[in-house]
């Protein structure tokens, strides 16, 4: 992979973990799994904020590339993208994995220092 490559995908995990860090944001995307394709008002319903604030979070959300809206006629509809959320845990799982590495090799230098503490 090529570090503009890589930038690029830093980015857009960075954009998914932001949009994720607002809780109403993780309530909608949560809403719009079990429920697919819906408008803003009826997601609004459901929460103990304005259709207006549902918008703008949705459109945090499309901006992070969780969700998509399409026009039916004066509505829009929208529902989950998981491309981004699912290269968004790809990406944390093998963070995950180099800590686990790293761990276990202090583990690994922790135990034999215990069973000879003069490094010999």
């Amino acid at each position: 992979m090529t570090e503009e490559h890589r930038g690029a995908d830093e980015g857009a995990v960075d954009d998914v973990l932001a949009a994720l860090a607002d809780p109403t944001r993780r309530r909608l995307l949560d809403l719009l799994a079990a429920q697919g394709e819906v408008t803003a008002t009826t997601l609004a319903a459901g929460l103990p904020v304005s259709r207006q604030a549902v918008v703008k979070h949705l459109a945090v959300l499309d901006t992070a590339g969780l969700v998509s809206g399409r026009r039916v006629g004066r509505e829009v509809r929208y529902t989950v993208r998981p491309t981004a959320l699912n290269a968004t845990a790809r990406r944390l799982a093998a963070l995950a994995a180099d800590w686990d590495r790293r761990l276990a090799i202090v583990k690994r230098l922790a135990e034999a220092a215990e069973r000879d503490p003069d490094g010999r």
